[in-house]
């Protein structure tokens, strides 16, 4: 009889158990109200009133465009040609003496449009971020932005004088160096700030299933982030919610490839990040606010985060990922001069005698034309069999 209570009473505790999984699985589900027909109809709306805007003086609006696939010939040219007097009124390649960011924009705004942002009009504008003194001069934000724009298409730092050289490997250890000890990033503070918890993210979002360092900070980040949403989705930031703040977080989930709109974490009572930005939506575009005033940055922001989510449902590259636009002969740019030509077989054939000690781990792994884990005189002649078939 003891038995018969016991496995009763065990049946029951197990039924109970199923039906408050499958509760909160229904819950989760509904709280999510907005299609991906609604997202997609909101990007194609804000592409066309970009456009009619003529966008091409944000690098942010051109990197949006470019990456939804939307940019139209007038406001590509448009932008390159303000981006080339900007490279042409630069000193040794600096867009700004204190602003790295200047220059991180620029690159990411060229390499969303498949041009190499390291042979510009002639000038190198990844070159000032081979140091790290000028990138840390404008903080943590200005670190995040320069990793993000050497890693779009993946270009080599180059070599530099300066006394603290950058490497990804160091403005990796100094973004970890400002994780707060409650999970996320601030701007400035001890409480973590979606904005720039999700900015951090992004920039870290490469690494993240190879570097245990930054897997761990990454994911208290994001449970930290979840503990700040709000009922309705939104993310609270100095007591209030923003349209942005959704944003930066949906790109920064969806550059890890987690669907913002199926993920538990960020799914609450009465909706998701996905939910909160819409909300926000207004004639051609978005509020800051819950104002309803259209807002240019706010417009933005949500438009490239549609994109980078737009990009994720459809199985694409990541928003900063844009290898998607490398031709597969940029794979074998030894030197790092943005082209592939016979200079690159010469340097094969130098690191393969050893006699230059100054190429990077990068370089010398590109330099294995053949696969075979290492670098020989074999590696620079099939180099010129490319070359000669091309």
């Amino acid at each position: 009889m003891k038995n018969t209570i016991k496995k009763a009473i065990s049946s029951l505790t197990c039924l109970a158990l199923l039906l408050t999984m499958l509760s909160a699985c229904i819950t989760a589900n509904a709280a999510v109200s907005t299609n991906d027909a609604d997202i997609l109809n909101a990007l194609d709306a804000t592409a066309n009133h970009l456009l009619s805007l003529d966008s091409s003086g944000s690098e942010w609006a051109v990197m949006g465009l470019a990456r939804a696939e939307k940019i139209d010939e007038q406001t590509k040219a448009s932008y390159l040609v303000k981006a080339e007097e900007l490279a042409k009124n630069s000193t040794d390649g600096k867009l700004s003496a204190t602003k790295s960011t200047e220059n991180s924009k620029v690159i990411i705004a060229l390499s969303s449009l498949g041009i190499k942002a390291n042979d510009f009009c002639g000038v190198d504008l990844t070159a000032p971020l081979a140091d790290l003194d000028y990138v840390t001069k404008q903080g943590l934000s200005a670190v995040v932005y320069a990793l993000i724009a050497l890693d779009t298409l993946d270009y080599q730092i180059p070599k530099t004088n300066a006394e603290n050289p950058a490497t990804r490997e160091n403005m990796i250890e100094y973004i970890l160096s400002k994780k707060l000890e409650n999970g996320g990033w601030a701007f400035f503070g001890t409480t973590p700030d979606p904005d720039m918890t999700a900015m951090a993210i992004q920039s870290l979002a490469p690494y993240y299933n190879e570097n245990s360092a930054v897997k761990e900070a990454v994911d208290n980040a994001l449970d930290a982030m979840s503990a700040i949403q709000t009922a309705d989705g939104g993310l609270l930031a100095w007591g209030s919610v923003s349209s942005e703040s959704s944003a930066q977080m949906i790109a920064a989930l969806t550059s890890l490839g987690i669907n913002p709109n199926t993920d538990s974490r960020f799914i609450k009572e009465n909706g998701g990040l996905l939910d909160s930005v819409m909300s926000f939506s207004v004639e051609n575009g978005f509020s800051h606010a819950a104002d309803g005033k259209y807002n240019q940055m706010a417009t933005e922001q949500c438009f490239y985060a549609l994109v980078s989510y737009s990009r994720l449902i459809n199985g694409k590259t990541s928003l900063y990922d844009m290898s998607d636009l490398i031709k597969s002969e940029i794979s074998y740019d030894v030197n790092g001069d943005g082209v592939t030509d016979i200079s690159d077989c010469t340097a094969i054939q130098k690191i393969s005698a050893g006699i230059d000690n100054d190429f990077t781990a990068e370089q010398i792994k590109t330099a294995d034309i053949d696969g075979d884990k290492v670098v020989t005189v074999s590696d620079a002649t099939a180099l010129q069999k490319i070359l000669v078939a091309k």
